[in-house]
């Protein structure tokens, strides 16, 4: 009969023929929503490996758990908390979580690299050059949307913890996303 065509539908319903055994639906839940779990998981500070093992082994949860999933709130909602949770497991198992210096590796390198680069700093750039704390509560709370008190619980930190990372984090993200960089400002200027 020739090949089959990828279930199509709402996210909710592929959820359900996913729960009922339907390995397809899920494969199609998987192909939606693959890149905004590595997205996340980069974002929360994680190599591109990293991301990639820990994404898969959320979706690997999310699978044994997807009759869990009510479709109260978006699938790709549901499946980054699993993936976030995950991460930050290995994270504490690694004791890297809360670290007040930005490791040398992450630092961003202006000028010598290139004149373009420097010019067009991205929000993946940026958050590399946040504390981890910084980085993890930023990204749990904005882009996995946590509340302040499900990171803190999740991150075994005072609640109070969480707003002043994400305060300074964003402080920090406004900075460096508002400021041309130097060279850039004197030759347009000049």
């Amino acid at each position: 009969m020739g090949m089959e065509r990828p279930p199509t539908g709402h996210d909710v319903e592929l959820a359900a023929l996913a729960a009922a055994g339907d390995r397809k639906a899920y494969g199609e839940l998987v192909r939606r929503h693959g890149s905004g779990v590595r997205g996340l998981l980069r974002r929360l500070g994680a190599d591109s490996a990293t991301a990639d093992d820990v994404a898969q082994d959320a979706f690997i949860t999310g699978f044994e758990q997807v009759a869990d999933f009510r479709g109260e709130g978006a699938f790709g909602g549901w499946i980054k908390k699993i993936a976030a949770r995950l991460y930050l497991k290995k994270v504490k198992r690694e004791r890297l979580i809360f670290s007040d210096t930005v490791e040398p590796v992450e630092e961003i390198v202006v000028g010598a690299a290139s004149k373009d680069a420097a010019s067009r700093i991205d929000l993946d750039e940026a958050l590399k050059t946040l504390s981890r704390g910084e980085r993890l509560c930023v990204s749990l709370c904005y882009g996995a949307d946590w509340s302040h008190a499900e990171a803190a619980e999740a991150l075994n930190i005072p609640i109070g913890t969480v707003k002043s990372h994400v305060k300074r984090g964003l402080d920090k993200l406004r900075a460096k996303l508002a400021r041309p960089e130097e060279g850039t400002r004197r030759e347009a200027h000049g």
